[in-house]
Parts: C-alpha cells; structure tokens; sequence
C-alpha cells in the first residue's frame, strides 16, 4: 500500500501567549508563518536585518501589536474544543491530522518507507491497556512530528502502534495490516476502533483503543485515545462523537489467547487452579468479561455472597466491588488495600483458597472515606462509573436544588449531567478552579449530605 502525501502541518506549539496562537490560527498551513522560531524572535530578527531600519521594525512593532493587540479575546477564539466535552473538537471533525509511517523515534525529518506488516508480536490484553495507560498517566502532548522517548510517534495512530508494541510507527491506513476485523459485539479490550477517509487521509482519520464497555447498552464505552492537547482515557460514545458509522472495530493480530471460562464444578468453585491473573485491565467500571464472573463466583465461595442480589455475571458492578472489599477487609487489609478492586495478592488469594473467608456472607460496614462516613471514594465517580452511589448522589442534588441539568434520572451510570450538577454545587461553596471540577471529592460529599 502506498502512503499518502501529507501537506505538513506543525504541531501545536507549546507557546500559549496571544501571538502563538495568532499565527497558528490564521497561518495553519502556510510555509512562510512556519519558520520554526517564536514570533517575537521572527520580528526581532526581520527587524534586526535592515540597517537603520526604524520604519521597519515600527511596520513589524505595529503588527505585533496587531496580533497580540487582541489581549484574551484571540485564545478564546481559537480554543478547539468544547467546555463541556474535555478533549473533544468543537468543529465536525476529530482535528487529529497524523504523521507519515515511520521507523521508531523518526529519520530525522526524512519521510518513512511503507512498512510491510511483519509476523505479529504475541501480547495480551492487560498488556495493551497497560501500555496505553502509561501514556494518560504521563499526559503526553498530541504531535504528529515529536517523539516520546520509547520512540513512538505522538499521534492517534503513534499510539496505537505503541500499545500493539508494533516495530515502528504506522498511520491510520496501514494500521490494518495488523489487524483483523471484528464486529461490535466481538470487541474487547485492546481491540481499536479505526476511521480511515482514504479520499482525504487528513480530514476525520482517527484511530481509538477500546477499553471495555461503559454501560449495559454497549452505547458508550471507555476510549483509549490520542487527541489534543494530550492522551486520554474516558467515556465516549460508541463509535465515536462524529462519523460514527465510518469506524471499524479491529482486533490486533498478535494478541495472545484468553484463558477459558471457568466452569463451575472446576476445583475451587468458579476457579480453575493456578488461574493466573489477568490484570486489573479486566476488573472496575466498565468491565465485562468471563473473570468478572470468575471473580464473582470465588468470593461468593468465600463467604461474600451477601453482596450480590442475583449473579454473579460478566458485567462489573458495585455487588463485586463490595463482595471484594468484604474479601479484603476479611484480611486485616486496610485503605487502598481494601478498595474493592481485585489486584494480584486479592486474585492468589481467592485462586489458591488462602486466606480468611468473609464471616456471616455480609459486604461488611458501609464504605467510608477520608473520615467521611458514606463516602465510598473517587473511584465511584468517573466516565464508566455505574453503582448505586451515582444515584444516591444525583438524588441528594436535586433535592438541593441542582436538578435542572438532569433530562431524566439521576441513574447509576456516572453522566455529564452528574459532573455539571455537582460543579454548580461546588460553585456555590466559592470554590473555583480544580475545586469545583465537577467530582465530588470527600469535601463535597460531606457538605452535600450534611
């Protein structure tokens, strides 16, 4: 396959004082505004070269004032993307322009070959989100033409290489020779989601990591992506917020088998021996998959049963997050050892039938945090959230007047309308800034509930 001739665009700078984001605005492709410098050293230097060149740098001083004359009125001009919807284009389209195949930390400026997809790399699942969170925990900047010290490209398609572990850079029309396409009722985590426009690779091509589904419906799920101003993970609909019919679900070639479901007369009831860990990938909010029920049915055999109403199932829901932290609390465990999120020592635990059994069947006390009684922690409250505590937050505001953002509810799927509900609240204690963000931290559950 031949790659496409790109017109090069220069990623966003990291500049955001008015006269950066004057150029970028109005010289978006043109060679002449991109000469790689700070505007304020274009002009010290265009000045600087005409002799006694008074009238010249007053021309160059007036247009500099013109551009940065402007004060605050151009940034939020030019501002991208929406303030009720992080990190997403205001515009139609995903701006996600992306770089040329490439080798690994690039050729110096120099365009790469179309790569030939080699035998594909074994990995797993838990291995792919790993990887793709490392970069959401490091916030790395979008580019199309910078690097990230493991070598990969900071682009959509740069990071997905990334999170394949792919041998070198690919774009969004080369992505699929590593891949093999699936339907949406076959996606799992590590799958991606890929919109290539062919006709015009730069308008709309985008790639993003599914990371399991956000909801029952299978209408949202949690998306991996790289977009401006930096990588992400959260709640978005399925496919994407634009073009949605025109991405395809794809399944890496590489990635190693699961293991089997459980069955249920297997050793330990609902576990196999030796079942090793998979990861925490496959557990918490948004989860669904065979080791949520695998999960399920150890700590039912534990003694936890008393959390869950009927199941266990696929899907993760507050009953396994409780029945874990019954599981745990049973152990001695305390704080982030008790969060009700299965990690490795939790999984030996309940494979290997150690350990102490949860005593009269029971989720134990209900949770608190931070000294707060009721307060079940932040994790709760986030893109994919789904418990019975969403509902008894949206509940407790509009009893306190803030039910004017909820169309309908409040429901147990963490919203837009819970996080703008809980920000106005927070408004109306003076806070400001990340204080009022719109998730209830303990602060704001307390005064919430006092």
């Amino acid at each position: 396959m031949e790659s496409p001739v790109f017109e090069e665009i220069d990623p966003a700078s990291d500049c955001d004082c008015p006269g950066c984001v004057h150029w970028r605005r109005v010289l978006p492709h043109s060679r002449s505004g991109r000469t790689g410098a700070h505007p304020a050293a274009r002009l010290q230097a265009l000045g600087g070269a005409r002799a006694g060149g008074t009238p010249m740098a007053l021309a160059l001083a007036a247009v500099a004032s013109a551009a940065l004359g402007a004060g605050h009125a151009v940034p939020a001009a030019a501002a991208s993307y929406g303030p009720h919807r992080p990190g997403i284009p205001a515009g139609d389209e995903p701006d996600s322009p992306q770089g040329d195949t490439a080798p690994l930390h690039g050729l110096d400026g120099r365009p790469g070959k179309p790569s030939v997809a080699p035998k594909p790399t074994a990995i797993t699942r838990s291995e792919i989100i790993d990887r793709a969170r490392t970069w959401v925990a490091a916030k790395v900047p979008y580019s199309m033409s910078a690097y990230w010290p493991d070598g990969y490209r900071q682009d959509c398609s740069g990071y997905v290489s990334m999170a394949w572990k792919l041998p070198g850079n690919e774009w969004t029309g080369s992505l699929t020779q590593y891949g093999e396409r699936i339907s949406k009722e076959e996606l799992q985590p590590g799958d991606i989601l890929l919109f290539h426009n062919a006709s015009d690779p730069e308008n709309g091509s985008h790639v993003t990591i599914f990371g399991g589904w956000a909801d029952s419906t299978h209408t949202h799920y949690i998306a991996y992506e790289q977009t401006r101003p930096h990588t992400r993970r959260q709640s978005i609909p399925y496919a994407y917020w634009n073009n949605s019919d025109r991405y395809v679900p794809y399944r890496y070639k590489g990635v190693t088998p699961e293991e089997p479901a459980p069955e249920p007369d297997s050793g330990l009831p609902g576990a196999p021996a030796g079942t090793p860990y998979p990861g925490a990938a496959y557990f918490g909010p948004g989860a669904n998959n065979t080791y949520v029920t695998q999960l399920g049915r150890m700590l039912v055999a534990r003694g936890a049963g008393g959390s869950y109403a009927s199941g266990p199932g696929p899907r993760w829901t507050d009953a396994d997050r409780r029945a874990t932290r019954a599981f745990q609390l049973a152990q001695g465990w305390k704080g982030a050892d008790a969060d009700g999120l299965p990690g490795p020592r939790t999984w030996e635990l309940l494979a290997t039938g150690k350990g102490k059994d949860v005593k009269g069947g029971a989720a134990g006390p209900p949770p608190a945090s931070h000294g707060v009684p009721g307060y079940p922690g932040r994790a709760m409250f986030r893109p994919g959230a789904d418990n019975t505590y969403i509902t008894q937050l949206g509940r407790q505001l509009v009893r306190k007047g803030f039910g004017r953002f909820y169309s309908v509810g409040p429901g147990p799927r963490w919203g837009e309308a819970d996080r703008r509900a809980v920000e106005a609240f927070q408004r109306t204690q003076g806070w400001r800034g990340g204080a009022a963000d719109g998730y209830p931290g303990p602060e704001t559950w307390r005064r919430l509930f006092s």
